[in-house]
């Protein structure tokens, strides 16, 4: 009553021994997956890791560039300006995390929470009476009065670039998992695990315990087995091209690490061009804001900082070097994986499964 391994000679092998070894099959090919997955899987999650070690270590040192900016040069509005330049950080990392956020919606809240301070404390020192209202007031009318002029939308064009193809890599490296962990659980056919049985355990029944498969015998069966795996050569190819195209991209003119630290420049030349134009500025602002209290120049000692010297350049050239390299050492690997799902079935055969040898070989039905 033998549906699989049914052979003209005697059989030590009953019915319940043929469902054990289907079960067998099952086991060992999710293994025999897993395991070719695996270096390919280590290499994506690592630089998953590495990526973002080296991308948080960038963007604390870009936060303290920039806070450092107005501890040196703008002291009267450096405690004020702390939040604001730690949420622009925190809206640019959380984009790159994904989130439904965009660079330019993160620029220009900062700009908006940025021009009451260079208005008050720059423009206007001597204005006594910032309330809630009159805050408020600058903030909406920062976009109609422009002034950081051409400055705050270069910031934007500048910096979506190459954070944009930051959050691109980020959600491809982890788009790769999930494609790869699709495979590991791919459901097995009744006639894929049949065919496994017959080629790895038939022989068993006839005694042949050290009997292995011929290649070429091998190969049909896992193509056979792999057919709906091997579908998705198309899209891997397509995929590590991709990941080229936006390494490729980061290295080059998008490159995430010289757009960080550009943004103290960026926030420095808008910040000149405010004050330049401070008298147009005052009496657009007067019109549409009203004129607050005025006093002589007297700025407290609150808002003085002391200026901290950036400590963490040795920092950056280290995470600027390990991100560079990783990124190289990654699309290297990566390239050569191009053809993993075009060859899964020659590696699944390869190494003990089979008989490679001048050897005697189980080919279906018979030693060869």
């Amino acid at each position: 009553d033998l549906q699989i391994c049914q052979h003209r000679a005697p059989t030590c092998c009953t019915k319940k021994m043929e469902e054990s070894y289907q079960a067998a099959v099952r086991r060992e090919r999710t293994q025999s997956i897993q395991a070719l997955n695996f270096e390919l899987k280590y290499m994506i999650v690592g630089h998953i890791t590495a990526f973002q070690e080296a991308f948080e270590s960038l963007l604390r040192f870009a936060e303290n560039h920039t806070s450092s900016l107005f501890e040196t040069a703008y002291r009267p509005m450096a405690k004020e300006a702390a939040e604001p330049v730690k949420e622009l950080f925190t809206d640019i990392s959380l984009y790159i995390l994904g989130a439904e956020t965009t660079v330019e919606s993160a620029v220009l809240r900062f700009f908006d929470s940025l021009f009451p301070l260079v208005y008050s404390r720059l423009i206007n020192p001597g204005i006594t009476d910032l309330s809630e209202d009159y805050t408020e007031c600058l903030r909406l009318t920062r976009q109609d009065v422009n002034p950081f002029g051409r400055y705050s939308k270069n910031m934007v064009t500048e910096l979506s670039k190459s954070l944009w193809a930051s959050r691109m890599l980020r959600q491809a490296l982890r788009l790769g998992i999930e494609v790869i962990n699709t495979t590991e659980h791919a459901a097995i056919t009744k006639e894929c695990s049949k065919a496994l049985v017959k080629m790895q355990y038939c022989p068993h029944c006839q005694g042949l315990t050290l009997i292995r498969p011929c290649v070429g015998y091998c190969l049909n069966v896992m193509r056979g087995c792999l057919a709906s795996v091997s579908e998705l050569d198309a899209q891997w190819r397509e995929y590590i091209s991709t990941l080229e195209y936006l390494t490729n991209e980061m290295a080059a003119s998008h490159d995430l690490e010289i757009a960080l630290t550009g943004i103290r420049n960026s926030i420095n030349e808008a910040i000149l061009h405010a004050q330049l134009n401070g008298p147009q500025l005052s009496a657009t602002v007067d019109k549409v804001c009203g004129q607050p209290k005025q006093q002589e120049e007297n700025l407290s000692s609150d808002n003085i900082v002391p200026v901290k010297e950036v400590t963490e350049t040795q920092t950056f050239v280290m995470a600027h070097a390990s991100l560079n390299n990783k990124r190289r050492e990654f699309i290297n690997y990566m390239k050569r994986s191009r053809t993993f799902y075009a060859s899964i079935a020659e590696r699944l055969c390869d190494g003990d499964l089979v008989m490679r040898d001048s050897s005697t070989c189980w080919n279906g039905e018979d030693v060869v």
